[in-house]
């Protein structure tokens, strides 16, 4: 299983909205409101770094109130 942090810059004043939307995507371990330069932190996992690109990060992505993401895969630890 591949996992990343996708960190989430919103519409002002549609932090908490868009976290509740985000944390319905197939595929979305966690979704919080945050403070600081991101206004969202999500956990998302997928079978694939291709399911991930492909399906799961478009998916959040068009979410209304979204203006930008970063993606941040977690590194293997082992």
């Amino acid at each position: 299983m591949v996992e990343a942090y996708m960190l989430i810059q919103t519409e002002v004043g549609r932090a908490e909205v868009v976290a509740k939307q985000v944390a319905a995507v197939p595929g979305v371990l966690s979704s919080e409101s945050v403070t600081g330069p991101y206004d969202v932190v999500v956990r998302v996992g997928a079978a694939s770094d291709d399911e991930l690109a492909a399906t799961i990060v478009p998916s959040i992505q068009q979410i209304t109130g979204i203006t930008r993401t970063l993606t941040c895969p977690i590194a293997d630890a082992d």
